[in-house]
């Protein structure tokens, strides 16, 4: 089955094409960034984080492919920005 990109909004309101990566890629460019996986702290959501905001617990990335895996979430990229979205 072949994998559409996404469009997403950007800040300057730009409609922007967002590709799918893998989770390997994904982590590349995060530690690139200074990065890590979080998980937003009461609920199921996930995002990338410096690890400063306290709503954030940092996992580790085994559990951040894990639930990428478990709930149908792709990481999606355009040029540097990344995104986690349903596939």
């Amino acid at each position: 089955m072949a994998r559409w990109p996404h469009l997403a909004w950007c800040k300057e309101g730009m409609i922007v094409v967002m590709e799918p990566i893998s989770a390997e890629r994904a982590m590349e460019i995060a530690r690139q960034k200074g990065l890590l996986p979080g998980k937003v702290k009461g609920t199921n959501g996930i995002q990338f984080t410096k690890g400063r905001n306290a709503r954030l617990e940092v996992i580790s990335w085994d559990e951040f492919r894990r639930l990428l895996q478990q709930r149908g979430l792709q990481v999606y990229e355009s040029g540097g920005w990344m995104k986690i979205m349903k596939r």
